[in-house]
């Protein structure tokens, strides 16, 4: 359930002259410490808001734009990095956190809007993204995402969110006061939520499965051996846990550019 899927290109296009055209599609994590960025026929960028906004602060907080300016300039930035240029009118998939608000969603398309110029933007729940991603989104899912600052949780079935919960708590609090067996807690305590609430019997079948864990807590030493004791289930760590939201994201992309 841990194979990744890599996104996939169209046939390449060509004009007039039978010069090569690249197709647009996009996909986007906004994440609150690194920023990723997957282009049809250019692969993937990726860097870090504090490389980046050393001189400016952080751009992203608990998986929330707060300076939009910033973002779109530093975004702006990082996909120049791009041999080939990325022309406006793209289609663009974005990944957002879970239970996002209308104002959260907002201020990130108003980043992408200024950088890209899409002739369409559509949100994906990271959850969702990153199941797609692993492979995974088949049947019902717990999907665990522990970024930097943000861990989202989520049943999914077929692919489709369920239920969901998030907590403020991340990779980047270890570093200040928060531990492993926290956010092992913090995992349990969300997921005996949903245990306990209408989709109890649909979470019972996804644990019998496993846990899917994405993000950056899935690298981190500890965390899904911390988690599978806590609930005494298995926890399978996706394959490359930080790109899965991308990748997923990314496939979605190409799908709406093959069926506009």
């Amino acid at each position: 359930m841990t194979v990744p899927a890599t996104p996939a290109s169209p046939p390449v296009q060509t004009n007039r002259n039978n010069a090569a055209v690249a197709p647009t599609a996009l996909a986007v994590d906004l994440g609150s410490r690194t920023v990723g960025v997957w282009a049809a026929h250019r692969g993937t960028i990726s860097g870090s808001w504090d490389d980046e906004s050393a001189a400016t602060g952080t751009l992203v907080r608990r998986g929330r734009v707060v300076d939009i300016d910033g973002c779109a300039s530093l975004l702006t930035h990082l996909v120049r990095r791009y041999p080939l240029p990325v022309p406006d009118g793209a289609v663009v998939v974005a990944c957002r956190p879970v239970l996002a608000t209308e104002a959260d969603q907002e201020a990130t398309r108003r980043v992408l809007d200024a950088v890209f110029a899409p002739t369409r933007l559509v949100f994906i729940d990271t959850v969702r993204a990153a199941a797609v991603g692993s492979g995974a989104a088949a049947g019902t899912l717990l999907v665990v995402d522990t970024g930097a600052e943000l861990t989202e949780f989520a049943l999914l079935q077929d692919g489709r969110v369920r239920a969901a919960r998030r907590t403020e708590i991340g990779t980047q609090d270890l570093t200040r006061s928060a531990t492993v067996d926290l956010i092992g807690d913090n995992v349990l305590r969300h997921i005996d939520d949903l245990r306990a609430g209408p989709d109890a019997s649909a979470v019972v079948t996804a644990l019998a499965r496993g846990i899917l864990l994405v993000g950056d807590g899935a690298v981190h030493p500890g965390l899904a051996t911390a988690v599978s004791g806590m609930l005494r289930v298995r926890v399978h760590r996706a394959a490359a846990p930080r790109t899965a939201a991308l990748n997923g994201a990314g496939l979605a992309a190409m799908s709406l550019l093959r069926h506009r």
